[in-house]
C-alpha cells in the first residue's frame, strides 16, 4: 500500500470518497492531473471509477451518492461531485455547489461537459446554423406584435443565434427584427 494510499484510507475512513463503498478501493486521480496526492486524488471503488471513466456506463441509481459527497471537504471530491452532477445534467445541484474560479477550472479541464452542454442550432433539415448565416422561412409565420405574416420564402440574411435557446434565431424580415424558430428555416448556400 502506497503512502498516499494509506493517507486517503486514512482522510475517508477507509471507504469511497463518492459513494462510500468499503470494498474495491483504490487511488484516482483527478483529471488532468497525472501524480498521485492528497490534494489531486480521492479514493474511489471500482464501481464509480468504471462509470467516471466510461460515461456510456452511467447508472443513474448509483450517483444518488453525490447529493452528500458534494459537500466533501476535500477539493478533489468536489471535482468529481461537480463533474458527475454537470454529466447528469443536475443543474439544480450544479447551481448549489460554490467553486472558486480555479477549482471551476479545473472541473472543467476535461473538456466533456462544456461539449456536452454546448447549445447547437439547427434548421428544419438538421444542417448547424451560424451566425451570420442566411436562411429561407419554409413556412408562413404570424409575426406576433407587428400584425404582418412573414411569408414562406421569405430569405433572412445574418441571422445572430440567440445564446441561450437553440431553438431560436433572430432575423429581419420586412424591416422587422423578430425572432424565428429554426424548425421554421432552411439554411442557404
Amino acid at each position: 500500500m502506497s503512502l498516499i494510499e494509506k493517507k486517503l484510507k486514512d482522510r475517508s475512513d477507509s471507504k469511497c470518497e463518492l459513494c462510500s463503498n468499503e470494498y474495491n478501493l483504490t487511488v484516482f486521480n483527478v483529471a488532468p492531473n497525472t501524480e498521485e496526492s492528497l490534494k489531486q486524488s480521492i479514493l474511489a471503488c471500482k464501481t464509480c471509477i468504471d462509470q467516471i471513466d466510461n460515461p456510456e456506463k452511467t447508472d443513474l441509481n448509483h450517483w444518488r451518492c453525490l447529493n452528500e459527497s458534494m459537500w466533501n471537504e476535500n477539493l478533489p471530491v468536489q471535482i468529481i461531485s461537480w463533474r458527475m452532477h454537470a454529466r447528469l445534467k443536475n443543474i439544480d445541484m450544479l447551481e448549489m455547489m460554490y467553486l472558486d474560479e480555479e477549482a471551476l477550472d479545473w472541473a472543467k479541464a476535461t473538456g466533456e461537459i462544456e461539449e456536452e452542454n454546448k447549445i447547437i442550432h439547427k434548421d428544419s433539415n438538421g444542417n448547424v446554423l451560424l451566425d451570420g448565416d442566411s436562411v429561407v422561412l419554409i413556412k408562413d409565420l404570424d409575426v406576433k406584435g407587428a400584425n404582418f405574416t412573414a411569408k414562406r420564402g421569405a430569405a433572412v440574411h445574418s441571422i445572430k443565434l440567440v445564446w441561450d435557446n437553440a431553438e431560436q434565431i433572430e432575423g429581419r424580415v420586412e424591416n422587422q427584427h423578430i425572432v424565428i424558430l429554426t424548425q421554421y428555416v432552411k439554411k442557404t448556400k
